[in-house]
């Protein structure tokens, strides 16, 4: 059974802190190397690898001798705690075992079917797909002055068509977060602010202001101030993103191959009450 993360106990660490020793010279590491005998059960330097390798990243903070030795002395433990065991393994364990088997040899595959090189022809044809027919898209860049109520946005946009100037009172007026910038937004394109308030931006010209504009959030008012035609992204900028698609795909392609070969009965649970999986008395001997 894989040893989880959280039985990294606080003891075994301690005990690696203490006898952490300095590193000396040796030759390449087997995997098959006893590191410790536990009546008459080895351990190896592979099973010390593949408990590393289900640590969460917090362990990347200590010294390697350091949890060298704390994950040594958790096998010893756990290899101990497993010889002490008398008996028959409960049911819950029974069914841990069997998941934990059947994750692991899952990921096997996954890894065979994700992990291999992708043709650099097919992440060229996945650019060309995403980006090289994608139609141009209008960036905005805007500003505005946020406040409660249309009255307030109303007075606001007198005092500035008589000459007021945009920022000074964004920063004197609007409860908006931006308003200490001077109501900038930055650059944005569609989906990024509430339709209500984009719609409005659009309809503006370059330096135009808008009516009071009414968000959830509030009263605007809305100054565009310069608009782009948003550069698309070079293959070298998008192509970790497009290989994890393509693996992604070639996987859930690989699932339904499998599924499709498959004889798989579902039977009917509309019966069982779906709190049941809370329920760990079910399993009690």
């Amino acid at each position: 059974m894989l040893i989880r993360p959280s039985f990294f106990s606080a003891a075994a660490l301690a005990l690696g802190l203490a006898t952490a020793a300095p590193a000396t010279a040796q030759d390449a590491p087997d995997p098959e190397t006893v590191v410790a005998t536990v009546d008459g059960t080895d351990i190896t330097l592979g099973h010390m690898i593949a408990l590393r390798s289900s640590l969460p990243q917090q362990y990347n903070q200590l010294p390697p001798e350091v949890l060298f030795n704390g994950i040594l002395e958790q096998l010893v433990q756990q290899t101990l705690l497993m010889q002490d065991f008398e008996g028959e393994l409960s049911r819950q364990a029974e069914l841990l075992i069997e998941n934990e088997r059947r994750a692991v040899i899952a990921g096997e595959v996954i890894t065979d079917v994700m992990g291999g090189d992708l043709d650099a022809e097919a992440v060229q044809a996945a650019y060309d797909e995403k980006y090289g027919s994608a139609e141009e898209e209008t960036e905005y860049r805007a500003a505005h002055i946020l406040v409660e109520t249309e009255e307030e946005a109303k007075a606001l946009i007198e005092e500035l068509e008589g000459g007021a100037d945009f920022t000074a009172l964004a920063q004197e007026k609007s409860v908006g977060p931006s308003g200490a910038n001077g109501g900038d937004l930055g650059w944005f394109g569609e989906g990024t602010m509430v339709e209500s308030f984009f719609n409005a931006v659009t309809e503006l010209e370059v330096g135009a202001l808008s009516a009071p504009v009414q968000t959830q959030f509030g009263w605007h008012v809305i100054k565009l101030n310069e608009t782009r035609i948003k550069e698309q992204p070079s293959l070298d900028e998008v192509r970790a993103q497009l290989e994890e698609e393509l693996r992604q795909a070639a996987f859930e392609e690989h699932v339904k191959t499998l599924e499709a070969g498959a004889e798989i009965e579902r039977a009917d649970t509309s019966g069982i009450d779906p709190t049941a999986i809370n329920d760990m008395t079910l399993l009690e001997d």
